[in-house]
Order: structure tokens, then C-alpha cells, then sequence
């Protein structure tokens, strides 16, 4: 996300550095990609990926394996907007749709990712009060709400990316929850690699949500600010399509990035979804909707270790989605109303974009404590939301990425544009699926 979260220097063709540019090493890839990829196990989608494992055993596993080059293509196209541009969607966006278009835009996004904060915030709480017993729910609620607004206000730049940086090592617990868990391997391998059948509401739906927790706008959001926030910090650099010499490190950083970081989320969600399926659907239990309640679930069949990782995992992982939710709602208002954005400004030169942080999360906190809202299903349906929600927004952005109106030369061509209009024809798919099958019953 920042130069220090990468190592090694570029360099052009002639061997001499590039001004501007960084290079990550394959074992060092911690930037916006790798951000990004984590903070797409949130608390919702650990819910999601539990409930489609406990449902349909390994059925569904072969969805995180075929959406990754999809996953990989649309995150790739968001960050080569921001870092050609140096402006995130939204700014985009301003410049050059019209304004309906514009607005339309930013408030689905802000609707998505609000409900997706309440629900994590309350997946969250939910996670704590088993690591705690006999505390009220929403102690451990409101606490992490405004930790994680801490965080973003009073920590500096480079010790707030550092922070989600060291975060992300939260999911390596669901690998220790897998291992402790009888897995079939033979038919997780199969299942993952061969794409099985879908019929009925629940499976379509089911779909709906993974891919909409995997494919996410406010994932697109963030890699593209974060993209051209980096560009605010370190001054050498200039956004490509005024500084083409610094695009072959560039776009190859990105690529590497970009890579690693989906990877590592699928390999996560994966070990998820077969510890679900190992734990839940082969013991007859198919209705798993919190990443807590999945934790609970755990102890009798898997012991009480796996329970705690999964349960740890929950916190963690969400203590760095939810800023990452918030962060992404404020670039869009921002970049949409001209305003100051950006982490690496203080609090009085950008006072409205932490105002709108702070509101977000604020806002979630309060969804998630509200009494008629279910927080069981809260997390799942989130998810749902997210895929609908994706549709619209993945047009507007393949559209903008692909004009050399905006992007000049680096407009997207080849096959990183068919990869990307794919993954929106497959969001459109599933959710017509979804729709289409509520409409039949």
C-alpha cells in the first residue's frame, strides 16, 4: 500500500532505476492487492462461505476456484484506474460520466457497504461473546466500532497501513481450523475443480452470495484510491498517462500484487468452506448463517481449539474489513463531491472524509445492535446484496477503464478486458438465476 510495504527498486530496460516506482519481491507482495484480497474474508463472507460448505458440503468449492482469474481481472483493472488516473472510481467518474450516473454509483455503494458493516460489526460482537461468555453483546460492538474508527483517525498513514498489514495474518487461523478438521480430500479436490449442478432457490442464491462477497464494489473502490493515494505519498511518482516510462514496473507491481493478494483470499475462503463441509453437512447440520455461530458449531465436532481459531479469525479479520469498508465509502463521497480524501492527510485538512468514516461506521454499529434487524441472517444477505449491487457498478467501471478517453494508451485490451466483461456478464447471470427462481416458487 506504501513504499514501505515494498521492497526492491525497478528498473527500466536499460537497467537504470525508475523515478517513482517500486518492485515488490514474490514474498513481500503487501500492498493495496493483498489488502484488498484479505479484507474480502470479512466477517460476511467467512458467514457466507460457512453456510454454502454447511449446505452443500464441497458442492460449491469449485466457485472460488473458477471466479479467480475473474476476481483477478476486475481487481486488476480497479487498480490500474487509480494508478493511471490518479484518481479512484469515483473521481473518475466526476470528470468524465454524467453526474446521474455519478451519484447512482456512490449510493449503492454507500447502501452495500453500510448494511455490510452492521454486519460484520455484529459478527464480530457475536465472535466476542463466545471468546467471553456472560458479556452483553453489545459491549464488544460498540468497542471494536470505535476501535476501528480509532484507528483510522489517530494512527499516522504508514503505522495505520502497518497495522492492516499485520492484520491480515488473522486468516492464517482458518488454516489451523481446517487442519483439525476431517476433511475428505479426494472429493474436496474433485469438487473444487469440477463445476457440479445448481437447481433451487437456495443453491442460486447461495451463488449469488459467494460471488458477491468474492467480487464486491467496495473492494473495487479501495485498490483504485489506495492506487492513487499512493501517488499523494510518494511525490516521485505520477499517474501513468502523464509518466508512461514508470508503467512497466508499475502495471508488472500491480499484476504480482494483484495476484498474490486474490490468491491468498480464494486459498482462505476455500479452507472455510471444507472445514464447514467436513464439520457441518457430513453431522446433518446445513443452516450455519454467522461466522460465530460456525465458531460455536465447531467445539463439539472439531474441538474446542478450531473453535477459538475460527472464532479469532472473526475479529481479526474483521478489524481490518470494516475500515476497509468505511475507507472505501469515504473515497467515493469524496472523490464525488471534490473534497480532500485520503488517509495520508490529516484530520483538518481532509475533515469531511473522516467525518464520513466515522459516519459509516457509526451508522453500521447501529444497524447491528437494532433490534428487528435478525443479525443471523444479516451477514449472509449482505453478501447477497453485494453480488446484486455489483452488476451496475462492474459495467461503469469496464466502461471507464476501457476508454482511452480516461485511460489513454493504458486502456484495458485483450484479455484483461475479456476477463473483466466476463465476470460482470457472470454477476448479471447469477443474479437473473437468483431472481428467476423467487419469481418460479
Amino acid at each position: 500500500m506504501t513504499d514501505g510495504l515494498r521492497t526492491g527498486q525497478d528498473k527500466d530496460q536499460t537497467g537504470s532505476p525508475v523515478i517513482g516506482t517500486s518492485r515488490p519481491r514474490l514474498l513481500s507482495v503487501l500492498g493495496p492487492g493483498l489488502i484488498t484480497g484479505a479484507s474480502d474474508d470479512d466477517p460476511s463472507g467467512i458467514a457466507t462461505y460457512a453456510q454454502a460448505g454447511a449446505a452443500f458440503g464441497y458442492g460449491l468449492a469449485w466457485l472460488l476456484f473458477y471466479s479467480y482469474p475473474l476476481m483477478v481481472a476486475v481487481q486488476m483493472i480497479s487498480a490500474r484506474i487509480g494508478r493511471v488516473t490518479g484518481h479512484g472510481i469515483a473521481g473518475v467518474l466526476r470528470l468524465h460520466a454524467p453526474n446521474w450516473l455519478l451519484q447512482t454509483t456512490v449510493l449503492l455503494l454507500l447502501v452495500a457497504n453500510t448494511v455490510n458493516l452492521g454486519a460484520d460489526l455484529g459478527g464480530m460482537g457475536d465472535a466476542t461473546t463466545l471468546l467471553l461468555p456472560g458479556i452483553p453483546r453489545w459491549l464488544p460492538v460498540v468497542f471494536l466500532g470505535f476501535l476501528c474508527v480509532g484507528m483510522q483517525l489517530l494512527l499516522s498513514y504508514t503505522r495505520y497501513v502497518a497495522v492492516l498489514k499485520w492484520l491480515t495474518a488473522a486468516l492464517l487461523l482458518y488454516f489451523a481450523a481446517l487442519a483439525m478438521t476431517e476433511v475428505d480430500w479426494i472429493t474436496f479436490l474433485s469438487d473444487t475443480m469440477l463445476p457440479g449442478n445448481l437447481s433451487g432457490r437456495e443453491a442460486w442464491t447461495t451463488v449469488v452470495a459467494v460471488l458477491g462477497t468474492t467480487i464486491s464494489p467496495y473492494l473495487f473502490f479501495w485498490q483504485s484510491a489506495e492506487e492513487a493515494e499512493d501517488l499523494h505519498v510518494d511525490p516521485r511518482r505520477h499517474e501513468l498517462i502523464t509518466a508512461p516510462e514508470q508503467a512497466p514496473a508499475a502495471l508488472h507491481r500491480i499484476e504480482v500484487d494483484t495476484l498474490a493478494g486474490m490468491g491468498f483470499s480464494n486459498v482462505v475462503a476455500l479452507a472455510i468452506l471444507g472445514t464447514a463441509a467436513a464439520a457441518f453437512h457430513r453431522n446433518g447440520i446445513a443452516d450455519i448463517a454467522t461466522s460465530a455461530q460456525a465458531a460455536e458449531a465447531l467445539r463439539p465436532i472439531a474441538g474446542h481449539f478450531a473453535s477459538l481459531f475460527f472464532a479469532m479469525g472473526v475479529i481479526g479479520v474483521g478489524l481490518m474489513a470494516v475500515p476497509v469498508l468505511a475507507g472505501s465509502a469515504a473515497y467515493a463521497i469524496g472523490e464525488a463531491r471534490q473534497w480532500p480524501v485520503g488517509y495520508s492527510r490529516c484530520m483538518q485538512e481532509a475533515r469531511a472524509f473522516y467525518v464520513v468514516v466515522a459516519l459509516s461506521t457509526l451508522i453500521g454499529m447501529a444497524i447491528s445492535l437494532t433490534p428487528s434487524i435478525d443479525p443471523i441472517r444479516a451477514l449472509f444477505w449482505s453478501a447477497v446484496l453485494n453480488g446484486v449491487v455489483s452488476v451496475p457498478v462492474m459495467v461503469v467501471m469496464m466502461r471507464a477503464a476501457s476508454d482511452r478517453a480516461i485511460m489513454g494508451s493504458f486502456a484495458v485490451r485483450g484479455l484483461l478486458r475479456a476477463l473483466g466483461w466476463v465476470a460482470t456478464v457472470v454477476m448479471a447471470l447469477a443474479a437473473m438465476g437468483m431472481v428467476l427462481t423467487y419469481a418460479i416458487a
